[in-house]
C-alpha cells in the first residue's frame, strides 16, 4: 500500500475520519502540545533524542543516523507488540512528528508494509498548529457569545456550570487553562497547559459548538495566569451581549473560601500568596494583611480584597473592555448554592 499524505489544512477538518491519532515525537514535545486525541509512540524518547543530537554533532549525520535507526527500530518493535498486534486489518491511523518526517515516516512505513492504511501530516506537527491557528480565528468569528460578567466571587464560574447542566454551550476558559484567572487564581497541585496546549484546546473546544446557538463564556481578561486567549478569540467574546451576574458580600466571601480552601487551610501559603499584590497595594498594607491572616481574620482580609482590589480593577476592565458591560442584563442570586445558580440558569435560557 502507498503512504497518504495529507495537507495541515485538510487534517484540521478531517481530523474524526482517522480511527487513532499517532503522535512519533517524544514524551516531552508530545506534553507541551499535541494535537486533540493524540496517542504517543515515540520513535525516539527524550533521553534518544538528546543522544542521536548529540552525536550527530560530535560525530557526524552518518554516525547518528545509524545509531538512530536501531533505537528507533527498537522502539518501532515495542509499539507495534504493545499497541498494534490486536488492531483489524482497516485500522486508518493519521501520523505526525515534528515537521521534517523522518520519525513519524519510519513508523509509517513499518505500519504500511504491514498493510494498514497509514496517512501522513505534510509539514508535521508545526504545519498543523500553523493550520489550527488560522482555524481557531474562523471558529471565533462564527460565535454569538453571552458574556458572564461579575466582581469576583459573584459566582460566575458556578452559573456556567448550571447552564452546562441544562444543556446550554459553554466555553469554560478556565477550566481549560487550569487557572481561575485572578492574581492569586493559581490552582493548587494543578500545572498550567503550555501555551501552546492551550491554544489546541480552546480549538478542540470550539470546533466542538453549534454556531447556530448562542456560546456562554465568563469575561475574562485577555490572560488566563500565564497563557493568553487568542486576539481573535478576545475580540468576538468583548463582542458579545453581557450579563452581569449580581452576589451580596457576604456570599462572595463564604463563595471564594469555599473554592480556595486552601485560604483557610494553609495560612502560611496564602500569605506567601499575597506577597505578588505587593506592587499594586504597597508593602504596608499587604503586611497588615498577613497580620489578620496569621490572627485568623481571613473572612475579614479576603472581604478586604474584594472591595478594595479586585472589584475596582474589575470594574475598570469591563468598563474599557467590554462595549455591551454598560447595558448588561442584570441577574441576581439569592445566594451561591447550587440550587440558586441552577433555578437562575433555567430562567435566563427560558428567557427570550
Amino acid at each position: 500500500m502507498a503512504l497518504l499524505s495529507v495537507a495541515a489544512t485538510q487534517a484540521v477538518q478531517e481530523l474524526a475520519r482517522y480511527d487513532s491519532i499517532v503522535d512519533a515525537r517524544s514524551e516531552g514535545e508530545f506534553a507541551l502540545d499535541h494535537l486533540p486525541g493524540a496517542v504517543n509512540w515515540p520513535t525516539l524518547d527524550n533521553e534518544e533524542r538528546h543522544l542521536i543530537g548529540t552525536m550527530y554533532k560530535e560525530r557526524g549525520g552518518f554516525e547518528a543516523k545509524k545509531h538512530g535507526a536501531a533505537l528507533a527500530a527498537h522502539n518501532i518493535g515495542r509499539h507495534i507488540t504493545h499497541a498494534v498486534l490486536g488492531l483489524p486489518r482497516d485500522w486508518k491511523p493519521l501520523l505526525y512528528c515534528w515537521r521534517g518526517g523522518k520519525r513519524s515516516g519510519a513508523l509509517a512505513l513499518v505500519l504500511d508494509q504491514i498493510g494498514f492504511r497509514v496517512s501522513l501530516i505534510e509539514g508535521g506537527y508545526k504545519a498543523f498548529r500553523a493550520a489550527m491557528l488560522v482555524d481557531l480565528d474562523r471558529l471565533a468569528s462564527q460565535f454569538d457569545f453571552r458574556v458572564v460578567c461579575g466582581t469576583t466571587g459573584s459566582g460566575k464560574t458556578r452559573l456556567l456550570h448550571a447552564l452546562a447542566r441544562r444543556g446550554a454551550q459553554v466555553l469554560d476558559l478556565e477550566a481549560l487553562a487550569s487557572h481561575r484567572s485572578s492574581v492569586l487564581g493559581a490552582l493548587p497541585g494543578q500545572a498550567q497547559p503550555s501555551q501552546k496546549g492551550f491554544d489546541s484546546l480552546v480549538w478542540n473546544a470550539l470546533r466542538q459548538l453549534d454556531a447556530a446557538r448562542p456560546v456562554y463564556v465568563e469575561s475574562e481578561s485577555r490572560k488566563v495566569g500565564n497563557v493568553a486567549i487568542a486576539p481573535s478569540l478576545m475580540e468576538a467574546i468583548r463582542a458579545g451581549a453581557c450579563l452581569q451576574l449580581v452576589l451580596e458580600d457576604p456570599q462572595r466571601v463564604e463563595l471564594l473560601l469555599e473554592e480556595y480552601p486552601n485560604f483557610r487551610d494553609d495560612p502560611v501559603a496564602f500569605c506567601e500568596r499575597l506577597d505578588v499584590l505587593t506592587e499594586l497595594r504597597s508593602k504596608a498594607v499587604v503586611e497588615q494583611w498577613k497580620r489578620m491572616v496569621r490572627g485568623g481574620a481571613i473572612e475579614s482580609v479576603v472581604q478586604d480584597l474584594l472591595v478594595t482590589h479586585y472589584d475596582p480593577t474589575y470594574l475598570q476592565s469591563m468598563r474599557r473592555n467590554f462595549p455591551g458591560f454598560a447595558k448588561a442584563t442584570v441577574l441576581q442570586a439569592p445566594d451561591r448554592s447550587a440550587q440558586s445558580m441552577d433555578q437562575l440558569a433555567g430562567r435566563l435560557l427560558d428567557s427570550p
